[in-house]
């Protein structure tokens, strides 16, 4: 029977895409753990608003951190996606120059992409490009051609962690923002929250936009986070035969720069901006942001610019003066900071979660492995997978099934309900 009153083994702060993935993995132990979120769901912050691709890490920096992250969690989440349902479709990037010093960058890109064992990166020709993408705007000098790039449903990955930390046993507690935490004589921490205070041995700070706040609450000083705004345009279904690819620009100081990608849901995805604010909440769309997105969008596929757009949106990324993610371990104070996860914080979600959870061992949580660990199914919600509506077996069981609400997406009142 399990002590309500003793302390939580672990307490995550923040339901992002990363501190559910730490929840989920802490569950596979026999530990009390909690995960704590100011919102009133999961993956509401950062999470929701990313630009839905399963990175390779074929680019990043062979010497940082984030690469290290980027390329596991590459394989353990395409794994999980497969068992779990999370919609994920292997459609192949194309890294497009447009100018000679692009063009003449990409063999130091070939080169890094190497290094990190992405081995399959390679040149194509002009031609080629142009077969592969025949909407292409014209001008394009050359491509790198990087196979293993996927889309991915950006929403259902931190709702299957939370779901599964919950269901074996991580308690999840929504609408409860910490806003204060001290350090009692026993070594636990008291974290004061909107609606009580928790008591916990170790503490995660998976906090995202709002990780140097917690950071600075246990008296660390190690990064600022501000926030990049990245402004996306949705376009319609009937623009998915346009673009068969993840376009993407060769990268800048600011980031990936500005791509043209397929989603799972059967639309098209332009975006994103890179704009460093100092309001965190500022996530609203703007005029020059959205023209900007159609301008550069204009040159890389003009007939897209013409199909309807369905939705707008932005998100912030969580940046910091750091080039590489802020993993930092204090483990005499067993605190453990995951600070400036950015937009790859996705695809590299599992695989911070496992080193986030061996680090908590190095600072002496002890992990005794469960022996039983219920998995999840989620809901097939991407256009590559078969739908509620179109399944005679589900609908034969219960006839909301059949019923389409949402007649954009497909979405049946069985789903809903």
């Amino acid at each position: 029977m399990t002590d309500s009153s003793a302390p939580y083994d672990v307490a995550v702060i923040g339901a992002g895409v990363v501190g559910c993935a730490v929840a989920r993995e802490l569950a596979q132990y026999d530990l009390r753990c909690v995960l704590i979120e100011a919102s009133s769901d999961v993956g509401t912050g950062t999470s929701k608003a990313n630009t839905a691709i399963l990175h390779t890490g074929f680019d990043g920096k062979p010497e940082y951190l984030e690469t290290r992250m980027l390329r596991r969690g590459y394989t353990l989440l395409n794994a999980y996606a497969a068992e779990t349902g999370i919609a994920v479709e292997p459609v192949g990037a194309l890294l497009v120059a447009w100018d000679d010093q692009q063009l003449q960058a990409l063999d130091g890109i070939r080169d890094i992409a190497h290094k990190n064992g992405v081995v399959d990166v390679d040149f194509i020709s002009v031609e080629q490009l142009y077969e592969r993408e025949p909407a292409l705007g014209t001008g394009a000098l050359g491509a790198l051609e990087v196979p293993g790039e996927s889309i991915i449903c950006p929403f259902t990955p931190p709702l299957a962690y939370a779901t599964q930390a919950v269901v074996n046993g991580v308690e999840l507690r929504l609408n409860s923002t910490v806003k204060a935490i001290d350090r009692l004589a026993d070594g636990s921490y008291a974290l004061h929250t909107s609606d009580q205070t928790l008591r916990s041995r170790y503490i995660v700070n998976a906090a995202g936009l709002h990780a140097d706040t917690v950071n600075r609450m246990l008296g660390k000083d190690e990064f600022h986070v501000t926030p990049r705004r990245g402004e996306l345009v949705v376009f319609d279904k009937m623009a998915r035969r346009l673009v068969q690819h993840i376009l993407l620009p060769v990268p800048g100081k600011m980031g990936k720069g500005v791509l043209i990608s397929p989603t799972v849901f059967g639309n098209v995805m332009l975006g994103p901006t890179a704009e460093d604010l100092d309001d965190k909440n500022a996530t609203e769309t703007t005029a020059a942001g959205l023209s900007s997105l159609f301008e550069k969008g204009s040159r890389i596929i003009p007939e897209l610019m013409d199909e309807e757009v369905t939705a707008t949106y932005a998100g912030l990324r969580a940046a910091t003066q750091h080039g590489d993610y802020q993993i930092i371990l204090h483990a005499e104070a067993r605190y453990l900071a995951l600070g400036g996860i950015r937009s790859t914080g996705l695809s590299a979600s599992l695989a911070i979660a496992e080193h986030a959870v061996a680090l908590l061992s190095e600072a002496g949580l002890t992990l005794v492995r469960k022996s039983e660990f219920v998995t999840v199914r989620m809901p097939a919600i991407g256009e590559a997978l078969a739908r509620p509506y179109q399944c005679d077996e589900m609908i034969h069981a219960n006839a909301d099934y059949g019923r389409i609400i949402c007649h954009c997406e497909r979405v049946t009142r069985g789903e809903i309900v």
